[in-house]
């Protein structure tokens, strides 16, 4: 077998898909994507770098491999990085000569960032692969699906409509208090792995931008509340406690994708009972599908009574975020 190592070029994916076949797990989909011809910093593109393998045979190189290692647009402590050899091809160094090859990539890197991670599915070779390459897990989540009618409808104020109204609401995506609540949340759950200055301008175009599939939100608030103290009545709208974003289905039977957070700010107990409340409305008739990392306590306190009643279950393997 005689090797070589070569940039990215135009049809390498189609030659890649005939010898890869269909990608063999979530990851390994999603990372495919980001194959594609090496680039600079400029014109929206990314900082990327990407090596393809090729297995020379008469003199005509055949792909069987490629890497990719890139910045982010988000989190930009670490580069992501992705490696995928053919099943025929596998444990014969190809991977661990182009994980060197990425390594050496990513220290001249224009952020000055070296540090490589990625994504895996336990039990895998490509989880396998990382603990070989000494990169540990620093996060783990899993697509949880949440079945109709699975939480009791909460009961707001005196039980009236007027009392619902008041703390449910559906808010447009562009509003401002959304955007910052939402970036406080996900800078939240992310401290493993800080996503940096996250103003408005960028929740809005990460998250809530018509782009990204958001096509509406659904918030929870506090009770009303009076401008002027006890004994005056209430007007100005309560704090927002809860939001859902909701993104675009491929199709009607299929779960709506569901982003759910709170307010960073809640102790605990009042997040936990926010959210629960939140889902309970937005999974009261269809199903939700929500994705959940280790660092989202809140949800996750809410959803694991519900997986082991058989109200919620798992869908797929769970994802780990290896780094170096």
């Amino acid at each position: 077998m005689a090797l070589e190592y070569r940039e990215w070029r135009e049809g390498d994916d189609l030659a890649l898909l005939q010898i890869w076949g269909d990608p063999e797990t979530l990851p390994a989909q999603q990372f495919r994507a980001a194959l594609a011809p090496s680039s600079n910093r400029g014109n929206g593109r990314p900082w990327r770098r990407c090596i393809v393998a090729e297995d020379v045979v008469d003199g005509v190189g055949i792909p069987v491999a490629a890497a990719v290692v890139h910045e982010a647009s988000l989190h930009p402590e670490r580069l992501w990085a992705y490696i995928e050899v053919s099943r025929d091809h596998r444990r014969s160094g190809i991977g661990a000569t182009l994980l060197t090859m990425l390594r050496r990539e990513a220290e001249q890197s224009p952020s000055g960032v070296s540090k490589l991670r990625s994504k895996v599915e336990p039990g895998t070779p490509g989880a396998a692969f990382a603990e070989w390459a000494g990169m540990s897990t620093i996060q783990r989540s899993q697509l949880v699906v949440v079945q109709p009618e699975s939480l009791r409808l909460p009961v707001f104020g005196d039980g009236s409509e007027e009392a619902a109204s008041e703390q449910v609401e559906d808010l447009a995506t562009g509003s401002v208090e959304l955007s910052d609540v939402v970036g406080r949340y996900y800078t939240h759950v992310h401290q493993w792995d800080s996503p940096g200055e996250l103003s408005v301008a960028t929740v809005q175009r990460l998250f809530l931008d018509d782009l990204t599939g958001a096509h509406g939100a659904m918030v929870l608030r506090s009770p009303k509340a009076s401008a002027f103290g006890q004994g005056v009545p209430a007007s100005r709208k309560g704090k927002l406690q809860a939001f859902a974003i909701s993104y675009a289905q491929g199709s009607s039977d299929q779960p709506s994708d569901v982003f759910l957070g709170h307010e960073p700010q809640l102790p605990a107990e009042e997040a936990q009972a926010a959210v629960r409340d939140l889902l309970a409305l937005i999974a009261y008739q269809h199903p939700v599908m929500l994705e959940v990392d280790e660092s989202m306590g809140a949800l996750r306190a809410v959803l694991a009574p519900l997986l082991d009643s058989g109200k919620a279950s798992q869908r797929g393997a769970d994802t780990m975020i290896v780094s170096d």
